[in-house]
């Protein structure tokens, strides 16, 4: 077995960013690599080719690895449904719904699947690349601890961490972290990096110098901030942001709730879009051109959330002035007459009268729908990908938004409203200079590409400011 470990300091340090450029740089040495995720919490999922759900971070890593994603990839994924709630999927199948205190008594079940995953990727590659969650210094979570120094015990993987300079005190977080993690633990740590720097990394020479007198760790150099994060999807909502473009104007619903929100990413990679995550709280622009209603992980409570920001008031009178609204997934639920609930699938049981723009009604169901999709829409290929619970049935399904290859989403009959259960369809460059054309605006064709060169933008990063032989070194 050949694997290293990427734990963090804290949570959004840049773990997902390190995990994928490391993979893309083992992977141009010619190395088997994969990456590996013990424990994830994420509403932004994937589907892999066999209708597995994974975390949307490690399928980015694969495809910086140039492998297809699999479930054993991200063997537990939690998905927030409520602020002390999560589906909990196991091998990329939800099992239970359970609250944090439920979630605990699950974890030595979840270690044995985690194990297991990951006995089967190191027998199937050169190289394991993992990251970690949050951080090894919420002590109060180790026991049972699966997702750091809990994992990093029992496969035996050494473990490299890093701090994030761009919050202020990495020396204490890393020197802390030694500091109050179990000695046995500290043991696992063969080194630290410090990541997102900016201005000139000699300014911090002493600082680094006092860690590694400190801790007693030798250092893998100073990553200065990557500028092109921005162009590689998300993992956290806390990331949302909106485009660099101007011209049409497309506002996206952030509701509490927000699932798959990367569809997003093309559209605020194109100059000629200006894309704005609206948060709770704000109106809907008046010059918004175009409304998306995101996918969500509770339909039912974010159509709740949804009218107490008022939104559903600022959506019908976008609509009146003559506005394009566009639901995805559980916004397109949310678009219809009727969203019935008999069994509680959702939430609660019973029936919620929905936003109204398009006439079909939505049945919610306990079973979950995961599968990978090719098909046409406005005259183009499209490729993406299902996951929702739900079946949705109505007047302006005459009208489907695509065929996939069976009729999929509805359109209303003056063509503003619409909505589909795919995700990922603005990545493919024809479908969405078809659909922009059709609000009048141009597109920039190549953001598969562009993803593509980002990450070989990202693995050049990391060769060029850390100790990249070292790293894959303590690996072996």
């Amino acid at each position: 077995m050949t694997a290293l470990m990427i734990q963090g300091t804290g949570s959004n340090v840049g773990k997902s960013l390190l995990v994928a450029g490391l993979c893309r740089a083992a992977r141009r040495r010619g190395i088997r690599v994969a990456p590996f995720k013990p424990q994830n919490m994420s509403n932004n999922a994937a589907v892999t080719p066999d209708g597995a759900e994974i975390g949307r971070a490690q399928a980015l890593q694969a495809l910086a690895a140039g492998i297809e994603p699999q479930a054993d990839m991200n063997p537990v994924l939690l998905k927030p449904e409520t602020d002390r709630g999560a589906q909990v999927i196991l091998q990329g199948r939800a099992i239970a719904r359970a609250e944090a205190r439920d979630y605990q008594a699950l974890k030595p079940r979840l270690l044995g699947g985690v194990l297991d995953s990951f006995a089967r990727l190191s027998a199937a590659h050169d190289l394991v690349i993992v990251e970690g969650a949050g951080s090894p210094a919420e002590v109060n979570l180790r026991p049972r601890d699966i997702a750091n120094m809990g994992f990093a015990r029992a496969a035996g993987v050494p473990v490299v961490l890093a701090g994030d300079i761009d919050r202020g005190g990495v020396i204490a977080q890393i020197v802390g972290t030694q500091a109050v993690i179990d000695p046995e633990d500290a043991a696992m740590i063969r080194g630290f990096l410090i990541n997102k720097f900016r201005g000139d990394p000699r300014l911090f020479d002493d600082g680094y110098r006092m860690i590694e007198a400190r801790t007693g760790w030798p250092g893998f150099g100073v990553l200065p901030w990557f500028p092109g994060a921005h162009r590689l999807p998300a993992e956290d909502a806390m990331d949302l942001r909106g485009g660099r473009g101007e011209g049409l104007h497309v506002v996206c619903l952030t509701l509490s709730r927000i699932a798959n929100f990367d569809d997003l990413d093309p559209l605020a990679a194109e100059p000629g879009v200006r894309l704005t995550m609206l948060p709770p709280g704000r109106a809907i622009p008046g010059d918004a051109d175009l409304v998306i209603l995101p996918g969500t992980k509770s339909t039912l409570g974010d159509l709740a959330f949804l009218r107490a920001q008022g939104w559903d008031i600022d959506l019908a009178a976008h609509h009146r002035r003559g506005g394009h609204v566009l639901g995805i997934c559980g916004g397109y639920q949310m678009l219809g007459r009727l969203i019935d609930d008999p069994s509680g699938a959702d939430g609660q049981a019973g029936q919620v009268e929905g936003l109204g723009l398009l006439d079909v009604t939505t049945v919610m169901a306990p079973d979950k729908r995961m599968t990978r999709a090719a098909g046409t829409a406005l005259g183009q290929m499209v490729l993406g990908y299902e996951i929702h619970m739900g079946r949705t049935r109505g007047p302006d399904c005459a009208r489907p938004f695509a065929h996939i290859p069976e009729p999929d989403g509805a359109i209303s009959p003056d063509g503003r409203a619409m909505g589909s259960y795919l995700h990922g369809l603005f990545q493919d460059d024809g479908f969405r200079a078809a659909f922009l054309a059709r609000l009048g605006a141009s597109s920039q064709p190549g953001y598969g590409a562009g993803v593509e060169a980002t990450l070989n933008d990202l693995a050049d990063h990391l060769e060029t400011h850390l100790d990249v032989a070292g790293l894959l070194a303590v690996a072996r």
